[in-house]
């Protein structure tokens, strides 16, 4: 299973289908998002006029909403051009496909065609959809849950599996996503008619709400980092605001697909992403025995590749990951990251309240840690000791006050516990579930840990790994509908409402290496970050207005990463 693949696959098909000639692609500009973001290799035109002269073959590329196609019949009742091929990356109405019919009077259309890529391919086993706020309260927003709907079945239709469904029984939601894609192949039942498979695929539906834990923690892998320091918009980085940027680094594109060393590395931890690089660079360096120079720092790298021109120019994908990777070490230091990381780990993964409260009250004295990083800190600390005997929130949020920082960060201290807290999770996030992974943490403890500041994990990992070995409790994760499955899973589509994370799509990546005829696909409404996640769970919480106007300041920054 390959959601990349899929839609570069309907793109290819589509450039094949309209015959020879120039093409020109016209599309609505979600489907560009979409285009751009699935890497699918296509350039729109830059000069109309000039294509319009050459007669070129117009390509549609359409979502199926009302308004795209209410374009098209007014396109088709006065055409500009002399045959049109259509492509809606959903399933389409028949109500729809005659009213385009009765508007087609001069007879220019080729071809309609169905080609499922209603959602972003973000990596080979992970999509999004791009949907920030998509409940109100604790239910749907009645447009995001058919957003929702048809980004998720299009993603099945892509893979060509038509899926037994399990979701999570604390989450409404949940239930209720599963119910409406149920009822899409349902109603749909002969595009879902694909070959049958010995085991047959699952979809399993998740809450965001069952871990508000894991989009809070800073990362330390490569693709997980830039999105957190830098941002990633459609596969591009805006590198303007670094100090000294030149001018054809101010925006790079980092994309698996064109990108080698990105493809090698972006799951990889910062520390093994520097030494890669520096052992790039001496391999280059190797050629020029008589200018020979030590590659001790970031520094020194930007240095080597700024004074020689030559190699600049042959590597420009080395120039371009030394200057992300020299940014990236700027923030940590500029924001204390890795001590502000440890504290977060202790939060997430230790249990003595002592020592982590004392840690946070100690970086809350600090200067360098911003206003978020602050705030952070003491919703992890609320939500992990929401109900301890000596539970010391309220001075936290004295603390907070008396630093200066401001309302709109420390309303996001109660929100995160309304959102997320142990009364709403399904789950316990903070204790071991049975003795083997009660004796795991113990060894755990003796042993200390490789790297203190990726010591968590995920509760998607635990999630799968039940779910793999046939242990997923049916109280906790029903199956929509009488039928279970009587053998452990092989194809595996999971989708989190509220927003998948970087860190859990690690956990999918080496899920998949480890567990042979194994495939995992994860999804969701959107890819979280540390900026992104409180607007989310400000939108689901349903606060009032004047408390949400409070956490406006929020949504700029998650905007930037749609």
């Amino acid at each position: 299973m390959n959601a990349v693949l899929a839609v570069k696959q309907y793109v290819a098909k589509m450039i094949e289908d309209s015959g020879p000639g120039m093409k020109v692609l016209l599309m609505d500009r979600e489907t560009v998002r979409e285009g751009d973001r699935n890497e699918v290799g296509f350039e729109l035109p830059k000069n109309p006029t000039l294509l319009l002269t050459l007669h070129p073959v117009p390509i549609f590329g359409l979502r199926p909403a009302c308004e795209n196609v209410e374009y098209l019949i007014q396109e088709l009742r006065r055409p500009k051009y002399s045959i049109y091929f259509i492509y809606f990356s959903n399933v389409i109405s028949k109500s729809d496909i005659k009213s385009l019919a009765e508007a087609d009077e001069q007879e220019v259309v080729a071809e309609v065609q169905e080609f499922y890529g209603d959602y972003i391919a973000v990596n080979p086993h992970v999509f999004s959809l791009n949907l920030l706020g998509c409940c109100q309260g604790r239910n749907w927003d009645p447009a995001q849950l058919a957003r929702t709907t048809q980004g998720l079945t299009a993603l099945l239709l892509s893979l060509k599996k038509c899926p037994m469904i399990r979701y999570q029984l604390s989450s409404e939601p949940a239930k209720r996503l599963a119910e409406c894609v149920k009822q899409v192949i349902t109603k749909e039942y002969e595009l879902f008619d694909f070959r049958r498979t010995e085991v047959p695929p699952l979809l399993l539906i998740l809450d965001r709400s069952d871990d508000a834990i894991t989009p809070l923690l800073n990362q330390w892998t490569y693709q997980a980092m830039v999105h957190e320091l830098l941002g990633i918009n459609n596969n591009r980085i805006d590198l303007s605001r670094v100090p000294g940027i030149s001018k054809d680094l101010r925006e790079v594109v980092l994309s698996a697909e064109n990108d080698e060393f990105y493809a090698n590395n972006m799951y990889l931890n910062f520390a093994e992403i520097g030494s890669n690089i520096k052992n790039l660079m001496e391999d280059f360096q190797k050629r020029k025995p008589k200018e020979q120079q030590k590659l001790e720092s970031i520094a020194d790298m930007k240095a080597f590749v700024e004074n020689y021109p030559q190699f600049k120019k042959m590597s420009g994908t080395v120039s371009k990951h030394v200057t992300v990777v020299g940014e990236l070490s700027r923030l940590v230091a500029e924001r204390n990251l890795l001590e502000v990381s440890e504290v977060e780990q202790e939060l997430a993964c230790q249990n003595d309240h002592s020592s982590a409260l004392q840690n946070v009250r100690r970086l809350l004295q600090n200067p360098k840690v911003t206003e978020l990083d602050a705030a952070r800190l003491v919703m992890l600390y609320a939500l992990h000791y929401e109900r301890h005997s000596s539970n010391s929130l309220p001075g936290l949020l004295t603390d907070l006050r008396n630093r200066g920082v401001s309302d709109r960060y420390r309303k996001l201290v109660s929100a995160v516990v309304e959102y997320g807290g142990k009364r709403v999770r399904g789950s316990d996030l903070f204790s071991p579930k049975d003795a083997v992974a009660i004796t795991k943490q113990f060894l755990k403890g003796l042993k200390g840990v490789e790297n203190v500041y990726t010591q968590h994990q995920p509760l998607l990992q635990e999630t799968l790994d039940q779910l793999i070995k046939g242990k997923l409790k049916d109280s906790q994760f029903p199956y929509l509908g009488p039928n279970t499955l009587r053998d452990r899973p092989q194809d595996i589509i999971v989708f989190i409402i509220g927003g998948a994370t970087y860190e859990e799509a690690l956990a999918v990546y080496n899920l998949n290496r480890t567990n042979p005829g194994v495939r995992i696909v994860l999804g969701g409404t959107t890819i979280h970050n540390t900026k992104s996640f409180p607007s989310w769970f400000i939108l689901r919480s349903g606060l009032p207005s004047w408390e949400a106007r409070l956490c406006e300041g929020l949504i700029p920054a998650c905007a930037e990463l749609r």
